[in-house]
């Protein structure tokens, strides 16, 4: 008898202690990073004794929270396809110089310098002329550095 009540007991609680399944409701928000690409040359400034390109303004809108990548075309491939370094990007040329591809971006417009140590009468045409560069601007938006742990709790649905 003790034995068929404590399995009717745990039967019982088994039953009302079903699972509940939470379902959560995401509204799926769209944002996709957004690229366009320039090819240019880069021209000497003797005031800042670099070589840079002209300021290009971005082809839509921006915002200052919002990443910019930038890439500079380095090859074509065999197989026809583009390849892309990141930058910064470093060279280190035959007679010690050393040269480095920059960008400088606001939420304006976006520009590439050519950095480092080098003697700007004889950098080699290839590093200046016709470069291509690619721009990948990713959303995103500032962090709520103030936002409490309760808030953070609540906000990113965390259970401890």
């Amino acid at each position: 008898m003790k034995n068929l009540l404590l399995v009717l007991s745990l039967t019982t609680a088994f039953l009302f202690s079903s699972c509940t399944k939470e379902t959560t409701v995401v509204e799926e928000q769209l944002f996709l990073a957004q690229t366009f690409e320039v090819t240019t040359t880069l021209s000497f400034n003797s005031n800042s004794n670099l070589y840079q390109s002209q300021r290009f303004t971005y082809p839509f809108e921006v915002f200052e929270s919002d990443a910019v990548l930038a890439y500079r075309l380095e090859d074509i491939d065999e197989d026809g396809f583009d390849v892309w370094t990141q930058l910064p990007q470093n060279f280190y040329l035959a007679n010690g110089d050393i040269v480095q591809y920059l960008h400088l971006q606001t939420f304006v417009d976006v520009q590439i310098l050519l950095d480092g140590d080098y003697d700007p009468d004889t950098l080699p045409l290839f590093l200046t002329d016709n470069q291509t560069f690619r721009f990948v601007v990713v959303p995103s938006e500032f962090a709520d550095a103030n936002m409490s742990m309760d808030e953070a709790i609540e906000t990113f649905d965390l259970q401890f």
